[in-house]
C-alpha cells in the first residue's frame, strides 16, 4: 500500500533520534532500515531534542537566518567561525564575522 505524505517538516538529527526512539520500543522488532537509521541518529545526534529545537529557534530569531540553515548548524555543531561560514556559504550569503562569532558563542553555550 503506498504511503501518503501528510506533513513535511525539517527537523534536526536530535529530534529525529527522539522520534525514532519513541517508534522503536524493541530494536529486535524493528526493520533493517529502522535499525540503520537509529544507529546513524544515535551516533550523530549532538544534543537532546529539546535543546536542539530551542537552539534552532534562537539562531533563527537572533541572527535572522533561515530555519534550514539553523538546522544544519545545529546538526554539525561547528567549532570555528570558518566551519559556520562554510555551512552558510551554500546559498551565496556573505555574513559578517561578528555575526558568525555570535553564532559560535551560542553554540558553545549548548555543548555538552
Amino acid at each position: 500500500m503506498p504511503r501518503k505524505v501528510i506533513n513535511e517538516e525539517n527537523i534536526t538529527i536530535a529530534e529525529a533520534k527522539h522520534i525514532i526512539e519513541k517508534v522503536i520500543k524493541n530494536r529486535e522488532e524493528a526493520g533493517e532500515f529502522q535499525r540503520r537509521a537509529a544507529d546513524y541518529l544515535m551516533k550523530f545526534a549532538r544534543l537532546e531534542a529539546q535543546q536542539a529545537k530551542k537552539l534552532v529557534k534562537e539562531l533563527v530569531k537572533q541572527f535572522k537566518i533561515e530555519s534550514s540553515e539553523a538546522i544544519q548548524i545545529v546538526n554539525c555543531m561547528p567549532e570555528s567561525v570558518d566551519e559556520i561560514r562554510a555551512i552558510l556559504a551554500g546559498k551565496g550569503k556573505i555574513i559578517e564575522s561578528e555575526k558568525l562569532k555570535g553564532i559560535l558563542d551560542i553554540l558553545n553555550n549548548y555543548r555538552k
